[in-house]
């Protein structure tokens, strides 16, 4: 039986778009999923541990992305996708909602029928 592919959401503070994120794609048993911020101030500070479990990273904006290639520039990371999500919604914000799903829905579909997680 294969593992479920590991997915790692980032943005700023894991405040709203990231926990939204983790929450909407929780139940799908195609993945495992979790939620850091880049900030200081995170409610959960993304570490090394994240992005060695990682198999895939999507990121809120391309400064996340950025912040991530610098501060962990000696581990080998995973694919860092960019959804370019604006950070102006709530937690589970209806737009917020749509706005993610239709930036993950292929994304991930596409990474799981590319590269399928190992046994």
């Amino acid at each position: 039986m294969n593992r479920r592919f590991r997915v790692l959401f980032v943005c700023a503070l894991n405040q709203w778009r990231s926990p939204t994120a983790e929450t909407l794609y929780r139940n799908d048993p195609r993945l495992e999923v979790r939620s850091a911020g880049v900030r200081t101030h995170a409610k959960r500070h993304i570490s090394a541990a994240d992005l060695k479990w990682a198999d895939a990273i999507f990121v809120m904006d391309r400064e996340q992305r950025r912040i991530i290639q610098e501060r962990f520039q000696d581990l080998p990371l995973p694919s860092i996708q960019v959804l370019d999500i604006p950070d102006n919604l709530t937690y589970m914000d209806g737009e917020l909602q749509r706005l993610l799903k239709a930036a993950l829905d292929p994304e991930i579909n596409a990474l799981l029928a590319l590269s399928p997680p190992d046994a």
